[in-house]
């Protein structure tokens, strides 16, 4: 089990979700973090090495999927913390 750090952009994310009220896009964001606590590599998330986004600890980082052929799915960026037991939660955007 690991605990996130959520940086400002993945924050604004959400947050901007709630406001315009995206409840359901929200939920399916919620169920994709608690399979990335559980199991970083549970195969529904589709986990892979992203070496195009860059992170501010210089670590390797992953994507993983919200959804699934479905058009403008959101992607989860991450990176594993400092410390053992930490992903930090680096965006969530939607796939262009």
């Amino acid at each position: 089990m690991y605990d996130f750090i959520f940086t400002k952009i993945a924050e604004k994310t959400l947050s901007m979700l709630v406001n315009e009220g995206r409840l359901t896009k929200l939920k399916k964001i919620r169920e994709a973090l608690k399979k990335l606590k559980e199991n970083p590599r549970h195969p529904g998330l589709h986990t892979h090495v992203n070496n195009s986004y860059r992170n501010y600890l210089d670590k390797q980082t992953f994507q993983s999927y919200v959804e699934n052929k479905t058009p403008s799915a959101y992607k989860i960026f991450w990176c594993y913390g400092l410390e053992k037991g930490i992903i930090v939660i680096l965006a969530i955007i939607p796939h262009p």
